[in-house]
């Protein structure tokens, strides 16, 4: 695909950190995957991606290694993320937000000063009400389930660095934009993730419609966000909540 022009398009930038601890600094490489919108409005993968290394300056984590397989002698001489981060998340070409699966990861790094005061678009939650059919909404179960068209195989792996998560996670967020308005997958994203079904416990995998009132309840007390807020959504959709029967079910409304 040739370059767009980039004084004619809106553009979302795809973020993938990898880390070496849980610092504030302690990223050790960056992935990019750039999502346009192309003539007819249609969005679409455009050429650029990239990534760099990046130094955490210190020791990268035995625990973390084992997950994207990054080593110490990777990121010798390369640059520490506060000297790094500005060129890729403030890029010459003008965006319209940020994007990243599960993206409060990122934003941990990618903080408001780093970024300009971008917004943010988390495809995690997005899913979660574009797709709530599907089984799981990790990344790349979300690819295997979905298998988005154009996604070339090889580009997205290895799994687990970078480059090729933000190109995985691209097309997921195309196929979003191409569904949904880029101001609604925002709006999804400030909010807490509205779950399909209950994640954990004796009425794990059901949907929450089918949960007694005094169950459902229940789970305005607990430590989960995503689930106070899930549970508070379908007590109001069925005139139990706050808003009693003035709320409308957030579950797949459109902007």
């Amino acid at each position: 695909m040739k370059p767009t022009d980039p004084t004619h398009i809106a553009v979302v930038r795809v973020i993938d950190l990898e880390t070496g601890g849980n610092g504030p600094q302690d990223v050790c490489e960056v992935g990019w995957q750039d999502v346009v919108q192309g003539e007819g409005g249609c969005w679409q993968i455009d050429a650029e991606r990239g990534s760099h290394m990046v130094n955490p300056g210190r020791p990268i984590s035995p625990e973390t290694m084992a997950v994207h397989h990054i080593l110490d002698r990777d990121v010798v001489g390369a640059p520490l993320w506060k000297e790094v981060a500005a060129s890729v998340l403030q890029p010459d070409r003008p965006i319209q937000a940020l994007a990243a699966h599960r993206a409060a990861f990122e934003q941990r790094y990618c903080t408001p000063r780093l970024t300009g005061g971008a917004q943010w678009i988390c495809t995690w939650k997005c899913a979660l009400r574009l797709w709530p059919h599907l089984p799981r909404f990790s990344n790349q179960m979300l690819r295997y389930q979905r298998m988005p068209e154009g996604l070339i195989h090889e580009i997205g792996l290895p799994a687990h660095r970078a480059m090729p998560g933000a190109y995985v996670t691209a097309h997921h967020l195309r196929d979003m934009l191409n569904e949904a308005s880029l101001d609604q997958l925002l709006a999804w994203s400030a909010e807490p993730g509205l779950l399909p079904r209950i994640p954990a416990g004796p009425e794990r995998g059901k949907s929450w419609d089918q949960v007694e009132l005094a169950v459902l309840k229940a789970f305005l007390m607990d430590r989960d966000r995503d689930v106070r807020f899930t549970a508070e959504n379908e007590l109001a959709r069925r005139g139990e909540g706050p808003s009693g029967r003035d709320m409308e079910p957030a579950q797949r409304s459109l902007l």
